[in-house]
């Protein structure tokens, strides 16, 4: 079974509905896809109707956007009960948190001189059952003239380094490995190979976080070259984690893909998610 165990919609900051999803999915021969939005699970109800309509496979999936100081520490959770009381009300703590950060980043794109307003940043997600992304915020920017793009905005004023960035109200890791865990789920680490961390110090918070309660690492990944995937994978081996893969596809037409880099589940992987 071909799989992509990566891929956003627009309930965070994608651009693909769910039929999109499961049309690309289809397309690239894949028996499996899971959404994995940011900080929400929105899609994931509608999602499943269509995966069930296309016959392919899928599970409950959510990419929680977890730090250490400035460190993106992303944390994928896979095959949890999305209702489950702790963690509607962790998902309930992300989305009032993106509004205090939305807050503080157009205090500081003001001092910029390119305001944005807080409804016009809004007015950018699907609902207002959602968190407000960078991305909206960027989009937002962008429409009203200050960048060409939404990612160049996104480079220019809001990510590590620039006037405008700001990383409150964001979860540990060992967080939401915890609500993930306590939901039925498996955690599991995203892109590693995109962590700004040293080698050392990636290595020790791979360690750190399986003593957490981490279930597995990303090691087949769009970015990743096939030197990291091998030791991505090798690391797995070493303290017993999952391997997954998936392709963080956003878009149509962009560098990534539904379905690449080519990704096969292990009969280990798809007992834990109960995938038949």
């Amino acid at each position: 079974m071909k799989a992509d165990m990566h891929v956003h919609t627009v309930a965070s900051d994608g651009l693909f509905t769910p039929e999109n999803v499961a049309e690309n999915a289809i397309k690239a021969n894949l028996g499996l896809v899971v959404v994995t939005d940011h900080d929400t699970v929105f899609n994931t109800q509608k999602f499943n109707t269509v995966c069930e309509k296309s016959q392919l496979k899928t599970v409950s999936g959510i990419e929680i956007s977890a730090y250490v100081g400035d460190v993106k520490i992303h944390t994928l959770g896979y095959g949890f009960n999305p209702e489950n009381p702790d963690f509607q009300s962790f998902l309930n703590q992300l989305c009032q948190g993106s509004y205090v950060r939305t807050e503080e980043i157009l205090k500081k794109l003001k001092c910029c001189g390119v305001p944005v307003t807080f409804e016009e940043a809004s007015a950018e997600r699907i609902s207002d059952k959602t968190p407000i992304h960078a991305m909206h915020i960027a989009r937002a920017g962008a429409k009203k003239g200050y960048s060409t793009d939404p990612v160049k905005f996104f480079m220019t004023y809001m990510m590590y380094g620039k006037p405008a960035f700001v990383n409150i109200c964001r979860p540990s890791p060992e967080e939401a490995i915890e609500v993930i865990n306590s939901a039925g789920g498996t955690a599991v680490i995203a892109h590693p190979g995109r962590i700004d961390l040293s080698k050392n110090d990636l290595y020790s918070l791979i360690v750190r976080l399986a003593g957490a309660g981490l279930g597995g690492i990303e090691a087949v990944y769009s970015a990743h070259t096939d030197i990291q995937t091998a030791y991505f994978r090798e690391i797995a081996e070493k303290f017993g984690l999952l391997v997954t893969g998936g392709s963080d596809t956003h878009f149509q037409g962009g560098n990534r893909k539904v379905g690449s880099p080519e990704f096969h589940p292990s009969e280990e992987l798809l007992k834990r998610l109960k995938i038949c």
